[in-house]
């Protein structure tokens, strides 16, 4: 069981491995969105677009539904926002670290 539930974790983690396919989780966790208000959000050309949105839905990830000739996406689980907020506060921290690092490295030069 325990080997399920990390390979789980590696495919889940490698659907996530593309910067473009974070930003529409980003842009999806608030709300709703059809493939044109995507693009619309992220200045992407609707081809890059519909190609993640589609590796996204294949690992069931992001699901789509369609309203009349369009296909509206969302997020398959709410989750997936805190997982990019604890992302976000990860980022952060090595931020901070760095900045810190550099400060006193800055401090040391002046003795």
């Amino acid at each position: 069981m325990m080997a399920t539930m990390q390979q789980f974790k590696a495919d889940f983690f490698k659907a996530l491995a593309h910067p473009l396919r974070i930003q529409i989780l980003e842009v999806l966790s608030t709300g709703e969105k059809s493939v044109s208000e995507l693009q619309d959000s992220m200045n992407s050309e609707g081809s890059a677009v519909s190609q993640q949105l589609s590796i996204l839905r294949a690992k069931n990830i992001v699901i789509g539904r369609k309203q009349g000739k369009s296909v509206i996406y969302s997020l398959k689980d709410p989750s997936i926002i805190r997982l990019l907020d604890a992302a976000r506060e990860i980022f952060n921290n090595h931020l901070i670290d760095t900045v810190s690092m550099l400060e006193e490295m800055e401090e040391d030069k002046s003795f």
